[in-house]
């Protein structure tokens, strides 16, 4: 069996954390859909590692780590998460093993998701601009170049044929794009070497026989469930399915094999980027909330949008995902707080409803709140749920009654030791 983890916000809601936190219980952590925008960020013996593509189970020596099919690698960016980690002396192609299914981030894709961007004007999504909408393009209209692609003698003629397409769209979009493509591409070639040296697999045959092996296996998702394609705030959304959904086809794993779905979610909301957020804040509460917990992306520095807990945008999530567990991040980050406040329904055409509408902009949704009175400790060096203050306590058991799943584990900090099992 598998079980899944996954993110129930908008991203960034400490999944890599947790994932380090739980990789000893594993054999096998594999991710399952996503591209180098997602940091995961996790905090050790005093050291912040940032993971964009590489599994968070690496630091574990006894975990095999596997990029999954559903994931698109920038070769360049990989080799570069690559040589960051030389230093901790950690054997990479013992560890890590790579879907030969996954898809190649090519130099011209990022510049194509600049192009495409910039001639959106002020329509533009937000991307993250590193190639991955128009690497995942690629992949469903049935051009992309995969990493079995690079075992084959032909490579680099199908590189330049894909290549040659790319820059002809980028021409249509009739912006200035500065680049140097030869450049890009000595840097990508010299990358594609690297990656020749790991191990690549047929990930949906490796993980059958590591099920019935009796290996445990968890399959670790990237950004949020509301970031899905498909069930996300589109068209500000991924390119990619999020959700538990995603584990199925961006592993290969059965959804008869999914046993437990760990849910992971701020105290709080954010958001990077363009499109909705209903609890969104724009007063000293909300810049607050961004400073304490130093909310900024950790791959493009970005600030996050910071709000109140939306329970109707949670409990949506909690279904579409079928959450077994749920994991409450930055706990400590709502210490001082008077009062806080949790979104229990939306306003919306004149009627009061607890559920996630098509649109949820703010001219067609208003959140409803439900007030809890704050907090003033320092949660940061607590280890046992019974010390939290009683007022957390009663926010928690709040969120659990009107969710209907359990809270295993609260986050009182970065660190991996700051980690409270309920």
């Amino acid at each position: 069996m598998a079980d899944l983890l996954l993110g129930l916000q908008w991203g960034d809601e400490g999944k890599g954390k947790i994932v380090d936190v739980l990789t000893s219980k594993y054999d096998i952590i594999a991710r399952f859909q996503g591209g180098p925008n997602a940091g995961h960020t996790l905090e050790f013996d005093g050291i912040k590692h940032v993971l964009r593509t590489i599994p968070s189970g690496i630091f574990h020596k006894n975990s095999i780590n596997i990029i999954g099919n559903g994931v698109v690698i920038d070769p360049t960016v990989f080799k570069q998460e690559i040589d960051g980690l030389a230093k901790f002396d950690i054997d990479i192609k013992s560890r890590l093993i790579i879907s030969r299914k996954a898809h190649l981030i090519l130099p011209t894709h990022r510049l194509l998701d600049a192009a495409s961007e910039a001639a959106k004007g002020k329509a533009k999504i937000g991307s993250t601009l590193k190639g991955i909408g128009p690497t995942y393009m690629d992949k469903t209209g049935r051009n992309g170049l995969r990493v079995g692609d690079i075992e084959l003698e032909d490579f680099k003629e199908r590189y330049r044929a894909l290549a040659d397409k790319h820059e002809a769209m980028i021409k249509f979009h009739d912006v200035e794009i500065q680049y140097n493509l030869p450049e890009l591409e000595k840097e990508f070639f010299a990358s594609i070497e690297a990656l020749r040296q790991l191990t690549f697999i047929d990930s949906e045959q490796y993980l059958h026989q590591a099920q019935k092996d009796g290996k445990t296996i968890l399959c670790e998702g990237a950004q949020g469930s509301l970031l899905d394609v498909d069930f996300g705030t589109y068209p500000f959304v991924t390119s990619s399915n999020t959700t538990a959904a995603g584990a199925c086809t961006g592993l290969g794993i059965a959804p008869n094999k999914i046993k437990e779905v760990y849910g992971i979610f701020k105290a709080y909301a954010t958001r990077v980027g363009s499109g909705p957020f209903p609890t969104e804040l724009f007063d000293e509460a909300g810049a607050t909330m961004a400073k304490v917990g130093n909310e900024f992306g950790s791959v493009t520095g970005r600030q996050r949008r910071c709000g109140w807990l939306d329970l109707v945008a949670l409990k949506y999530a909690i279904r579409v995902n079928g959450v077994t567990q749920l994991m409450m991040m930055k706990g400590d980050v709502l210490s001082g707080f008077d009062t806080l406040k949790v979104a229990t329904s939306y306003k919306y055409k004149g009627q009061e409803i607890d559920h996630l509408p098509y649109n949820i902009e703010p001219e067609n949704v208003q959140p409803v709140y439900t007030e809890f009175k704050g907090w003033a400790a320092d949660l940061t060096g607590l280890t046992t749920f019974d010390s939290l203050p009683k007022e957390l306590k009663e926010y928690i058991e709040f969120i659990e009654k009107e969710v209907e799943v359990p809270i295993t584990i609260v986050s009182v900090g970065p660190d991996r030791k700051q980690t409270i099992l309920k």
